[in-house]
């Protein structure tokens, strides 16, 4: 395959378009929103947002909607090519990717999808265009979403840690509580685990999750040399002075920053055969570990933060009052022609894509009303930033 640098930057740019107001914690409360109030099967997901926006709901001159990509920039942009209805053999002929996750009792999940099934017909054409195989990443979505976990791992550390949000005594704390003990982790059951609230518990947990997720890749000797090295390079050496905006600092931090981010460039390699990736470049095993390692300390230890419990189910309650109050608004016979113009012109355009659906897939007139109805409001609320939507939700 050849990869194409402007296809990639292209999707690179468009990447982040779907997320709603609030970021993460807004897509799970939207998600849970549209499955459960609004009647939405395939809810709501950032990444299939992004793709709704880049061939529905943004505009261009000279097309009918959407921004007019070519199929080979539309298919880098899914992450994840497949919509929530894709079917049980083809997950099965490949083995689950990224994104989809086999259950107990066998059956798939799909979490992580980068269309609705209102608009996979256009990925599944734009797919036709490219050399990518079923439910593989594109090459150039493939090295976008390398650059993403990269981003993520490396750029955000940079930024909480200029920040002052990276607190070092918890991490350290994290850190030398799982490495201390390492054997002692490993023999005790899930269960236990799973309650636990020890420092190293996140770890662990994290350790097995790999393994569950990903067994073909995940490994314990290469888990402990990533927790290890994270621990000397960003925890006990770079965490523990705190950011001064010295040029001190400055030159610490850059050469942090550009000695992973090249460590992890250097590591990509084309996908081993066999393997339930989802596309035809990956990271090796090596960064693979300590890139999940990093996005850990993300995750824990800037999204799940205890101090910003009380503010982020604030952040819930003003999407969710927004969406009801929303469709409260399109239920009042008398006052439905002030609703915004723009809310009924996003549930105008999901009624004619219900009704362009092939026959088999079509629904009823009064099933796409009330359908189109609910993924309008969920456009709506989605296309706000935070201010907007904190304006919105205090206003009506």
């Amino acid at each position: 395959d050849v990869c194409n640098a402007t296809v990639v930057e292209a999707a690179a740019y468009a990447h982040d378009l779907g997320h709603p107001p609030f970021g993460h914690l807004g897509e799970s409360t939207l998600d849970r929103l549209a499955r459960t109030e609004l009647g939405l099967a395939d809810g709501f997901e950032g990444n299939a947002q992004t793709y709704r926006i880049l061939t529905a709901l943004d505009v261009v001159e000279n097309a009918p909607r959407g921004l007019n990509l070519t199929s080979a920039v539309r298919a880098a942009s899914a992450k994840y090519p497949w919509a929530p209805s894709v079917e049980a053999r083809e997950v099965e002929r490949i083995g689950a990717p990224r994104g989809i996750r086999r259950s107990p009792d066998g059956a798939y999940r799909v979490h992580k999808y980068s269309a609705y099934d209102l608009d996979v017909d256009d990925l599944t054409a734009a797919r036709q265009g490219v050399d990518a195989e079923p439910l593989r990443q594109s090459i150039e979505g493939a090295v976008m979403d390398l650059a993403d976990d990269i981003a993520y791992s490396v750029h955000d550390v940079d930024d909480f840690y200029r920040a002052g949000i990276l607190d070092h005594a918890p991490i350290a704390a994290e850190f030398r509580g799982w490495l201390d003990d390492v054997l002692e982790w490993r023999s005790r059951d899930d269960a236990e685990v799973r309650a636990e609230l020890m420092p190293g518990a996140g770890l662990e947990r994290l350790r097995r999750k790999m393994r569950r997720d990903d067994p073909w890749i995940a490994d314990d000797e290469a888990f402990l040399a990533a927790v290890s090295d994270v621990d000397a390079e960003m925890v006990t050496d770079l965490l523990a002075r705190p950011f001064d905006g010295s040029l001190t600092a400055e030159r610490r931090l850059a050469a942090f920053t550009d000695r992973w981010i090249r460590r992890f460039q250097e590591s990509a390699q084309l996908r081993p055969l066999d393997t339930p990736r989802a596309g035809p470049v990956v990271l090796s095993p090596w960064a693979w570990h300590h890139v999940e390692v990093l996005k850990f300390v993300h995750k824990r230890f800037v999204l799940s933060r205890p101090d910003l419990a009380i503010q982020q189910r604030g952040m819930s309650r003003i999407l969710a009052r927004s969406v009801r109050a929303l469709g409260e608004w399109l239920d009042d016979d008398l006052d439905r022609a002030r609703t915004p113009r723009r809310l009924r012109e996003l549930i105008a355009l999901a009624r004619e894509q219900y009704a362009a659906l092939p026959a088999g897939r079509r629904p009823t007139d009064a099933e796409a009303e009330t359908l189109a109805r609910s993924r309008g409001i969920v456009d709506y609320v989605a296309s706000l930033t935070d201010a907007q939507a904190f304006a919105l939700s205090e206003a009506i």
